[in-house]
């Protein structure tokens, strides 16, 4: 068993090779003056059980160029297996036709990966459950719950807190946690006007005097986020925290946090944090680190992946 990482997260990487006691793979990762990507495995892994870690986070053309180079290099040096580990799923959003002449670049993704070379994926809470289907190899998508649980447990006294979906679409990641707790599920239901603009309609449940956990996969420009925040304290609630696995946070979002009711964002490593989000006060990060490495040992062993939600 190889761990390999590609550039765009590789503290995780290393975080996944100490979890299970192994050394990052050497390989260069480098870029012409033209910025074509060029890899070259500097070891050998011919007959190997390769995991390549790399997340297609910003720049997501850039860092999905590199997977792509990157697993058609471990196929033409004759690895055995090779698992692309993408612990955030870039392209995730284009998961259906959204308007006459659109793509779905979810699957195209999924196409390129495959053709590169990957036998397998690994993934954290893909935006969609349907992408699975988009791949005709095996995928298996983790959940960021389990991590999310256990942090929750600390914080909150269950007898009065909400789980919250920030919007209908959510609904399904939410009553995972909620049925965890035994606790009640609320949904902010809101209408989405054009991309990346979010208004809030109203609150479906009885929220006041709740210490209120907002649950989603991805936190983009936060405007979601935030309005579902505003809503709830609006409708009475003790206090709004939120939980999401992939901190895209692009443009404002980590001072549109800073501003909002929100009192604590926890967000996972998949995605490497930027200087903001480390600085920020209410941004706080977990590490997917075991849960992926045990994932990936259990894949190397043949042994049952979905026993880790058990």
């Amino acid at each position: 068993m190889k761990i390999l990482a590609c550039n765009s997260n590789r503290p995780l990487a290393e975080a996944v090779a100490a979890y299970l006691g192994l050394p990052v793979s050497q390989a260069s990762i480098r870029r012409f003056s033209d910025m074509e990507v060029f890899v070259e495995i500097l070891e050998n892994v011919r007959g190997e059980d390769v995991f390549v870690v790399q997340s297609t986070s910003y720049p997501a053309n850039d860092n999905v160029m590199e997977l792509l180079v990157t697993l058609d290099a471990l196929r033409r040096g004759s690895a055995r297996r090779i698992t692309a580990v993408i612990p955030y799923y870039g392209y995730g959003r284009q998961d259906r036709k959204s308007g006459p002449r659109t793509p779905i670049s979810a699957k195209l993704v999924a196409n390129l990966i495959t053709v590169a070379g990957a036998d397998r994926v690994l993934t954290v809470d893909l935006h969609a459950g349907q992408i699975q289907g988009f791949f005709d190899i095996p995928v298996d998508n983790l959940y960021g719950a389990p991590v999310f649980t256990k942090d929750i447990e600390k914080r909150f006294n269950s007898d009065d807190m909400m789980i919250v979906s920030p919007d209908i679409g959510g609904v399904f990641r939410a009553r995972l946690i909620a049925k965890r707790f035994g606790s009640d599920l609320a949904i902010v239901d809101k209408r989405r006007e054009r991309a990346g603009v979010s208004e809030v309609m109203h609150v479906i449940g009885e929220v006041r005097e709740r210490r209120c956990i907002l649950i989603d996969d991805i936190v983009d420009s936060a405007g979601t986020l935030c309005n579902a925040a505003v809503a709830l304290m609006d409708a009475g609630a003790a206090s709004v925290s939120a939980y999401a696995t992939h901190g895209v946070l692009s443009g404002g979002a980590v001072a549109r946090v800073g501003a909002s009711p929100i009192e604590k964002l926890v967000i996972t490593d998949s995605i490497l944090a930027t200087e903001a989000v480390r600085l920020s006060h209410n941004i706080a990060q977990l590490s997917i680190a075991p849960l992926i490495a045990e994932a990936m040992r259990r894949i190397s062993e043949e042994t049952s992946v979905s026993s880790l939600f058990d």
